[in-house]
């Protein structure tokens, strides 16, 4: 199963390719780290964001997008900007999409550490939070024996 793992941040949406196949993980090569929004009330930016994120999907062969959860209020909540990207993503006909909270995502490390340190991976520092939401889904889907 290949999923992109999906960090929302301000404007950006930050991007990681992961697969699993007979228990082993790996890192497919990706022509695009992120895609960033300049005016989320423009319709025809948002159109180009979904059909640019559709099109990357459909080109890599993705299964599954997975979006870290971000809440809706308080301290960390995630921006307007943001829930209308992800929104824009689940709207892609076709592509099954999943979001995975932080807290799902620390007992999923806490269980099932990472056994590379991240910075021998090959990606920028930034697609950390991209990579950890698509290895712990991938990890849970794995170990529920779910097909994976």
């Amino acid at each position: 199963m290949k999923v992109c793992g999906v960090e929302l941040t301000g404007s950006e949406a930050i991007i990681t390719l992961l697969t699993l196949s007979d228990g082993l993980f790996d890192i497919p090569d990706c022509r695009q780290r992120k895609f960033a929004l300049s005016n989320a009330d423009d319709q025809e930016q948002m159109q180009g964001f979904q059909f640019a994120f559709r099109k990357l999907m459909e080109d890599y062969g993705v299964n599954t997008a997975v979006i870290r959860q971000r809440p809706h209020k308080g301290k960390f909540a995630g921006s307007a900007v943001g829930f209308k990207m992800e929104a824009a993503i689940q709207l892609i006909e076709g592509l099954k999409v999943e979001l995975i909270s932080s807290t799902e995502i620390k007992e999923q490390l806490k269980r099932n550490p990472l056994v590379i340190d991240f910075r021998d991976t090959g990606l920028k520092k930034f697609q950390e939070p991209a990579f950890t939401t698509a290895y712990c889904y991938l990890n849970k889907q794995h170990y529920a024996g779910e097909p994976a």
